[in-house]
């Protein structure tokens, strides 16, 4: 184990000394200390015993003795029989396959099959395993740490007395949610399906629409104390082979102690943490994620959220909708058109009231001007607090909607809305107007389909409210030039976040702001990651407590090649 460290970190030897190099923490061992290091590293990875009985109590130890714990001990033949135990966690495993194809197997073993058979072979564990069982995939396992976490996932352990190795059954099973409907993501037309919490379930239902040779699918393991499944999938040929890779490492790269959703791992490697705007995609749709696998993007599944991550992310992506190519292409352009106009009026449609109505009065006709200031005669607030209060107002019935009880949550959020709204215009606080265009901000909100891509825009929106409270539309005008110059400067694992805009391609076009039709997009698919400058480097990652090293663009012009994973500078 020369050359890893208790947590498998890299190290490499400088001047008698060894470093501990992961860019967080850094520590010195003389020789001797390595060497000690490392006999007592070999001893922390503990094997099984030929001794029933000791691993019995061992496991049941390890677990704390948890009822949940079916220890079912068997003997195998008739004359002199053998014995041994099948293990399993009650609720994880299908009881009816642990049942009927592995005790089952091992009590149909005879006298007979054993004379015969073991005479051949002299070896009883490869007997079961490869003539007995009658089951789909089983292995030997002889770790003591891999035997635990194959019971911990729901597969049965079979251990027989005399022999040091375990044979490891896939018997997952258990209670899970069965596909259903759509919960946010809803469309029109299209399919209804969409992914649940089981990662088996929703690789299914990718290999379902893509039926090809070519769909590459990698499984990892994250998280020291959850060991969370997470499925990597692509398309060869259709993914760039550095996009593939840099996403691997990252995985790789994270140390954390769970993952519990899809966000942990968003957050963990995406490219700019300080940013309002996701550059990764997430989708509850298994047709959005086969789409976007056809266009060269890679999709990550993680166990236990229906929630899949997409990149890389675009600006225009989180604008497009399962139902845009459902549709006919003319209506999916108003569609598109009229979201693009949402999101502008989303950030700033109260911010250019409070410009006109604060600064620039002679912008606004003479009759509108004079029922404005009337309205605003016994209003005691200027129109930038109106604002603030009418939308922090607005945020918190939102947010209520959303934690309430569904059957009531819609109905306090709209009668709650009305109810508040009539009630400030009556007492004069706020105006009628100021009512209208925050409510109308608030529907607009909702015509995104990309719900992260509606916050970055509801926190977007308060920037410019201070910002047209202090300078008017020349506030607004320098807050759009810093927001396009921030969005410019973004990439999405190298992939500029403004494409096709920004560098323009002729393409991108054809599907970023309007949806043309499906014969002049071309049948054949361009992957949009191929078209990149380079690839970023990643981050980093340690504890995810620490702060994150920046990421890097690889320069084209020096063709620096990709580090691979553990791969860091000697100091």
């Amino acid at each position: 184990m020369e050359g890893i460290t208790e947590n498998n970190t890299p190290k490499i030897e400088k001047g008698g000394a060894l470093l501990n190099i992961n860019g967080i923490n850094r520590r010195n061992k003389s020789a001797k200390e390595q060497q000690g290091a490392s006999v007592h590293e070999d001893t922390r990875i503990p094997r099984l015993t030929d001794d029933l009985d000791q691993t019995l109590d061992q496991i049941d130890n390890e677990l704390g003795h948890s009822p949940d714990l079916k220890i079912r001990q068997v003997k195998i033949g008739g004359e002199s029989p053998v014995q041994a135990a099948v293990i399993h966690l009650n609720g994880l495993v299908n009881k009816e396959t642990v049942d009927e194809f592995v005790i089952g197997s091992l009590l149909g073993i005879t006298d007979e099959m054993l004379k015969e058979n073991i005479s051949a072979t002299n070896d009883l564990k490869e007997f079961v395993l490869n003539r007995a069982l009658e089951i789909g995939q089983a292995q030997l396992q002889e770790e003591w740490n891999e035997v635990l976490l194959a019971i911990l996932s729901g597969k049965t352990v079979i251990l027989i007395e005399g022999y040091d190795s375990a044979i490891v059954c896939e018997t997952e099973g258990g209670e899970a949610r069965s596909v259903s409907e759509p919960s946010t993501q809803l469309v029109v037309r299209g399919p209804k399906d969409s992914f649940v919490e089981s990662v088996a379930t929703n690789i299914s239902l990718i290999r379902r629409r893509i039926k090809s040779s070519k769909l590459r699918l990698e499984h990892l393991k994250i998280g020291k104390v959850t060991h969370t499944d997470v499925a990597l999938m692509y398309i060869k040929d259709n993914a760039d082979e550095k996009l593939v890779e840099e996403v691997r490492n990252r995985l790789q790269q994270i140390n954390v102690d769970a993952i519990m959703e899809s966000g942990y791992i968003e957050e963990l490697i995406q490219d700019k943490t300080f940013t309002p705007f996701p550059t990764i995609n997430n989708s509850e749709r298994p047709d959005v994620a086969a789409t976007n696998l056809l266009e060269g993007r890679v999709v990550i599944i993680i166990d236990g959220t229906p929630f899949v991550l997409i990149l890389p992310a675009v600006f225009t992506l989180f604008f497009q909708s399962a139902s845009d190519y459902a549709q006919r292409f003319d209506i999916a352009i108003l569609m598109r058109l009229v979201r693009y106009i949402s999101f502008i009026v989303l950030i700033l449609g109260p911010s250019v009231y409070i410009a006109l109505t604060t600064y620039h009065y002679e912008m606004i006709p003479t009759t509108l001007l004079i029922n404005l200031l009337s309205q605003r005669e016994n209003v005691p607030f200027p129109a930038f607090v109106e604002a603030i209060l009418m939308e922090g107002a607005f945020e918190i019935i939102r947010e209520a909607g959303v934690r309430m009880p569904r059957a009531v949550g819609q109905t306090v959020s709209v009668v709650g809305a009305l109810i508040l709204g009539q009630a400030v215009v009556e007492a004069g606080i706020i105006t009628p107007v100021m009512v209208i265009v925050v409510a109308l901000t608030g529907i607009a909100s909702f015509a995104i389909p990309a719900y992260n891509m509606a916050i970055a825009g509801r926190i977007i929106r308060f920037g410019f409210l201070v910002l047209a409270g202090m300078f008017g539309f020349y506030g607004i005008t320098l807050g759009l030039i810093v927001l396009l110059a921030h969005m410019n400067s973004l990439r999405s694992f190298g992939v500029p976040y403004l494409s096709p805009i920004v560098p323009i391609s002729s393409h991108g076009q054809k599907d970023a702001f309007l949806r043309l039709p499906l014969w002049a997009l071309r049948t054949e698919q361009v992957s949009t990651t191929k078209r990149q400058e380079g690839i970023s480097e990643g981050k980093k990652i340690s504890t995810g407590h620490e702060q994150n090293i920046s990421p890097k663009i690889l320069e084209k012009s020096t063709g620096a090649e990709h580090p691979k994973k553990g791969a860091q500078d000697e100091e």
